[in-house]
């Protein structure tokens, strides 16, 4: 009968020592993923503008700006942001496209629909993983949530995310990290892409789907050679300016 309490008592201190252990691990993986993550700390900003020269006739499709509030901008900490409203076939479809961009990863990170919807009110009702095949050959990877907000006059929306980190696309955080964790180098520069489609009183979950899908195909090419653009030019003034100063340095000596 004696022998019983101290096998219990062993028992309980090896699940502390187990879960003490797993503590350490899984503390020292988030101090190295968030060191990665800050390691961009000296990077300069992107323009606040220069995402303004994505197109507004994309295809079909036909767009105008709404611009974000000042408060929403400086919600997501981040360099540069386009909102705008695309309609096609006689303003029968639309759809919304949010950009936001920027060169600190971890920005970026906590801003994505399954968190910031949900925070905002929303029901999440749905989510799914696509890969739409783009026209240039690339794949885009993607998520498809569909959330609802009210009781009495209920709204339902359909929104597809992705992401564009360093001229590839990925579907979403946990991809990053996952290049992060692999030691992939530091990250050059991190956007967010969301299309939102409002779900019609009249219309079906597949017509949204097919409407925010349609958009993401016909649009993702341009978005990522507007900022492989960007990130090329930035790139270059800054092997310029560093030159300029190398040069100045030598001349003073």
């Amino acid at each position: 009968m004696s022998e019983k309490p101290k096998t219990h008592n062993k028992s309980i201190i090896l699940t502390a020592i187990v879960a003490t252990f797993m503590m350490l691990i899984f503390g020292t993986i988030h101090r190295t993923l968030n060191a990665r993550l800050v390691s961009d700390e000296g990077l300069s900003s992107m323009s606040p503008d220069c995402l303004e020269i994505i197109p507004l006739q994309i295809g079909g499709w036909s767009g105008q700006d709404e611009p974000l509030s000042d408060s929403i901008i400086e919600a997501t900490d981040t360099d540069a942001h386009i909102n705008r409203r695309y309609f096609r076939y006689n303003l029968l479809d639309q759809v919304s496209l949010y950009i936001a961009a920027g060169k600190r990863a971890r920005d970026l990170m906590p801003h994505r629909p399954e968190v910031c919807y949900i925070g905002a009110g929303w029901t999440r009702l749905s989510s799914d993983s696509t890969e739409l095949l783009l026209d240039d050959g690339k794949v885009l990877p993607c998520n498809i949530f569909q959330f609802s907000k009210g009781a009495l006059s209920t709204e339902n929306i359909i929104v597809l995310d992705y992401y564009i980190v360093d001229g590839q696309f990925y579907r979403d955080v946990s991809q990053l990290r996952s290049k992060i964790w692999k030691g992939s180098g530091a990250v050059g520069y991190v956007a967010q892409i969301q299309i939102v489609a409002v779900i019609a009183s009249n219309q079906k979950e597949d017509t949204a789907v097919q409407m925010v899908s349609d958009f993401a195909g016909e649009s993702a090419c341009l978005i990522f050679d507007v900022l492989e653009s960007v990130a090329g030019k930035e790139e270059q003034d800054t092997e310029y300016i560093t030159y300029e100063e190398s040069s100045k340095n030598i001349d003073g000596d």
